[in-house]
């Protein structure tokens, strides 16, 4: 059931990625606007796929939730050198584009920078896939287990005395032991003849 249930999820996740890819397409991207309109839908297609196997019960169906330490550690990074060539592959002559371009030369990738702008919708798709990442189950929360049973152990001359307090409040420590009753009463009780050695 779990690999059937995660594979539905994957075949729907990629038929609708598959669609907004579609979408994308009847999009004009050389002015700004269509531009990050075609690479937004991209990137919804990524974060789709991501969380198809969220959804799916990769992480066993528990509360979704975002991973800070993921989110800084890995999607942030990536997002700032995915975003980078986007920016720089960004038709017109607006300020973060020529910023980018600018100190991309200034720290010498201006070449690796314009390689890769062919690139730009892989780099939009992994923007999107990347963030889903991010997002994380604790997994289902269980039934707290019952308290043991009860237990006793036997204490001097085989007599058994119970762990756990007596229900009247007084603890085992304030009765007897039987070397005590012996000595008091001056018999031995009928249940310990069997187990009580005297001296």
């Amino acid at each position: 059931m779990y690999g059937l249930t995660r594979a539905t999820t994957t075949l729907i996740a990629a038929a609708v990625g598959g669609l907004l890819i579609w979408f994308a397409t009847q999009i004009n991207d050389k002015h700004v606007g269509g531009f990050w309109a075609v690479y937004g839908l991209i990137a919804g297609a990524g974060l789709l796929m991501a969380l198809s196997q969220l959804l799916g019960g990769w992480t066993k169906w528990g509360m979704p939730r975002l991973s800070a330490s993921f989110l800084l550690i890995a999607f942030v990074p990536i997002a700032i050198v995915a975003l980078w060539i986007v920016l720089a592959a960004e038709p017109g002559n607006h300020w973060f584009h020529r910023h980018v371009l600018s100190w991309s030369g200034d720290i010498h990738i201006r070449g690796l920078v314009n390689d890769l702008k062919e690139y730009v919708p892989v780099f939009a798709f992994g923007i999107g896939l990347v963030f889903g990442y991010s997002f994380d189950t604790t997994g289902p929360r269980r039934a707290a287990a019952a308290p043991p049973a009860t237990t006793t152990r036997r204490g001097r001359l085989g007599q058994r005395r119970q762990v756990a307090a007596p229900d009247d409040g007084r603890s085992s420590a304030d009765e007897p032991m039987t070397r005590e009753r012996v000595a008091a009463d001056g018999e031995v009780p009928a249940s310990e003849r069997d187990r009580v050695r005297t001296r």
